[in-house]
This record gives C-alpha cells, sequence and structure tokens, in this order.
C-alpha cells in the first residue's frame, strides 16, 4: 500500500481465507526519498495516459524492492498509487503495472481494486471496510464500532460484528470524513520544508482560528449522505483558508479541522459507536487524538490497544482482498461504497 501522504511503501503478510483472519505475519516499510516523493507529487491529478514522467518507475521500483523481502506468499495484492479520484466523472486512476510486478516477483499479483466498483456506480473507496469486518471479529467485538482511519484522507468504518459477513445488510458504513493529513503535510512543507508535524509539536503552540474552522464546515461536501469518497486535493482551500494565519496557528487550524470533519461524520453512523480505533499515521499525533476525544462521546484509542497494527492495516487489508478476489468474493457493497450490489473488483495477473 501506497498512501496519498506519499511517505512510502508499507507491505505486511497475512494467512487469511479472505473471510477469517488466522494470524499475522511480518512487515516491512520502505520509505520514498526526497526525489522520489517529487516525482510521484508531481504526477498527481494525472489520468490514464497523461505524461507521468519518472512516476511510474518510481511506483514499481518501491513495491519491487519491498515485496522481495518477503518469503513463502502464495498471492499479493497491489493497491498502486492513486494519482487521480473522480467516481462521478472521469473514474479512478491508480498507477501501477500488476502484470510487469506479477512476472518480476514469480506471483500472481491482484492489482486495479477500484475500477469494477466505479463502473458499477459505486466510490471505489473507501476499500478496507471489508477488511475491518474481519478484524472487529477477531478482536471479540460484540457491539457496533468504528474503525477511523486517518491518512492523507480520513474515512470511517462503521461496523455491526454481530453480523455475519460484511455484505450483509447492516454490517457496514463506510465512507470519507473529510481532509486528513494531506493538507496539513503540505503546509508545512510549503513554509518550513518539513515531511509532516512530527508529534504535533506545531499546533500543539498554536490556537484554532474559529473563523476559518466555520468557513471549512461550510464546504457542500459535509452535508452529503455516506458512501461518498474523497480526492487527496478535494480540500485545497485549506491551505487558503489558514494563509494568513502563523505557522503555529495555521497547523492547530487545521489538525481542528480534520477532527472536526469526522465529528460530523460521525452524526451518520446507524448506532452510536462503542469506541473509535484510530489508524493512519494521524493517530500519532497527540493533538489531532485529543482533539477527537474531547468531541467524540465514546473512547477514541489507537487500534494497537487491541492489538492490531495502525502503520499496516492497509497494506493488510489488500493482502486480505487479494485472497478475496481469488476466491471470487465481493470487495465492496452498497453500505461502503454505494455500488449498486455487492461487487468484487481486482484483476489477477499471473507470471508467465
Amino acid at each position: 500500500m501506497s498512501g496519498t501522504s506519499l511517505d512510502g511503501v508499507d507491505a505486511a503478510m497475512i494467512r487469511t481465507n479472505g473471510e477469517e483472519i488466522f494470524e499475522f505475519g511480518p512487515s516491512d516499510y520502505r520509505p520514498y526519498s526526497e526525489a522520489e516523493r517529487a516525482a510521484l507529487r508531481a504526477a498527481l491529478g494525472c489520468w490514464q495516459g497523461d505524461d507521468l514522467g519518472d512516476a511510474p518507475e518510481v511506483c514499481q521500483r518501491a513495491h519491487l524492492d519491498v515485496l522481495s523481502g518477503f518469503e513463502g506468499a502464495q498471492i499479493v495484492g497491489f493497491h498502486g498509487q492513486t494519482l487521480a479520484h473522480d467516481p462521478a466523472g472521469r473514474g479512478t486512476h491508480q498507477m501501477g503495472d500488476g502484470a510487469a510486478l506479477a512476472e518480476a516477483l514469480g506471483l500472481p499479483v491482484v492489482w486495479d481494486f477500484r475500477s469494477a466498483d466505479v463502473a458499477l456506480g459505486g466510490q471505489g473507496a473507501p476499500l478496507a471496510p471489508f477488511y475491518h469486518f474481519a478484524c472487529a471479529k477477531w478482536i471479540g467485538a460484540d457491539a457496533p464500532l468504528a474503525f477511523l482511519n486517518l491518512g492523507g484522507v480520513g474515512n470511517l468504518t462503521w461496523v455491526d460484528p454481530t453480523k455475519a459477513r460484511p455484505q450483509d445488510d447492516g454490517a457496514l458504513l463506510a465512507f470519507d470524513t473529510g481532509p486528513a493529513n494531506a493538507p496539513l503535510n503540505d503546509l508545512v512543507a510549503q513554509r518550513l520544508g518539513l515531511d509532516c508535524d512530527r508529534d504535533g509539536a506545531l499546533a500543539r503552540k498554536g490556537r484554532v482560528e474559529e473563523g476559518a474552522l466555520e468557513l471549512f464546515l461550510e464546504e457542500a461536501f459535509f452535508r452529503k449522505m455516506p458512501p461518498k469518497s474523497l480526492d487527496r486535493d478535494d480540500f485545497s482551500l485549506m491551505l487558503d483558508l489558514v494563509r494568513e494565519l502563523g505557522d503555529a496557528d495555521a497547523a492547530a487550524t487545521m489538525t481542528a479541522m480534520a477532527a472536526t470533519a469526522v465529528m460530523q461524520g460521525m452524526e451518520h453512523c446507524p448506532s452510536p459507536p462503542s469506541r473509535v480505533l484510530v489508524t493512519g499515521g494521524g493517530r500519532h499525533n497527540p493533538v489531532m487524538m485529543r482533539m477527537l476525544a474531547a468531541s467524540l462521546d465514546c473512547p477514541v484509542e489507537a487500534i494497537e490497544t487491541v492489538g492490531l497494527d495502525g502503520d499496516m492495516l492497509e497494506a493488510q487489508a489488500f493482502a486480505f482482498l487479494a485472497v478475496r478476489v481469488a476466491r471470487g468474493l465481493p470487495t465492496s457493497a452498497p453500505g461502503t461504497t454505494g455500488v449498486a450490489a455487492p461487487v468484487g473488483g481486482g484483476q489477477i495477473s499471473r507470471p508467465e
């Protein structure tokens, strides 16, 4: 998995039948260099057929580097790098050549997970909810709970673990809540040359500008009913809203925007979750976590509190989905992407 934050490639091995999690295996992370990140950033917003420069080579090389360190895999799930996402218009574009990766690894590779869902009227995102359902079963949850991923974009999965299958009516509701780390990362990169506001150090010194926060919440996205999804740069206006603020106040305000977007999204849950388990880089930001805890009416915890790995959950999800594709099982449903009926995405490439 290479996410919208453009920090690097996560890879993780699990043993599964695509329905249950049996065992967690090794994991690894391959960071992008500054030059590689710049090449990928230059390709953001591009579609199939556009000139992507060096980005495809960077994407393939980084994934091959990290995947070559694993032994014993029977199948690989390759998400690729999302460059553009417009499900109501041009579709979705995940850069990456699964067929070439299958040849290089000598293993079957499942890839292009989102296109089939979009073609059938779905949002194509988020796709981790079916794995979140399996995780809820693995931890023995017996009441509705929520998984909150704070990556470049925030997304929420409400899970009813009493249901038998993730595609069953009422088992899942999932949607993007709004921007999370991507705009904040862009802010500190532009102003300070940093890759992120590590540990919320900058936001901790600042004050939230309530006027900017109120303008942010006027965005039409927050009035849409889920399922709904975002492109990484759909909320680029955030940078304009904090343009006149000092660095610390801008960081504090953008952190509050991400947390408040989650609070708005919780109103869509079919019933209040018993707890919120947070994954993704945002859980390492104590300022963001405190803002979430203050605004939500249930415990907010890093997912490590239940024995799961919040850095590798999305990579594990695409391993899990790869097995579902291989077994002909659905990978999304009306409650997760708005697709008309449960559908299995992804194509399988096998080495010659």
